[in-house]
């Protein structure tokens, strides 16, 4: 990898995104209110990265029912995954070239 920087994804710049992926990449889905306590954000604030990660086609949503509940779960899609690593890689990159 010549130039790290350049793999690095805009989108996973936010703590919170990165949050999200870290989450659904050790867990096959995690739904919205576990999500929300994993990385102690508002709802408001959690609904629009985790629209931004879906419009990206790198989480997928599922909604469907727990009794009469609604129960919203996402999960990493195979894009999702490839661009999360591949930024990871990037990171890793930067700093070993640092030190």
């Amino acid at each position: 990898m010549k130039n790290p920087i350049e793999h690095l994804n805009k989108v996973f710049d936010s703590r919170i995104r990165l949050g999200i992926m870290g989450s659904l990449m050790v867990n096959a889905e995690v739904n919205f209110n576990e999500l929300k306590e994993l990385i102690a954000v508002t709802d408001g604030n959690l609904a629009s990265h985790l629209k931004t990660l879906e419009e990206n086609g790198f989480i997928k949503v599922q909604k469907g029912f727990v009794g009469r509940k609604t129960n919203t779960t996402y999960s990493v899609t195979k894009a999702g995954e490839k661009a999360f690593k591949l930024h990871l890689d990037a990171l890793e990159q930067m700093i070993k070239s640092i030190g």
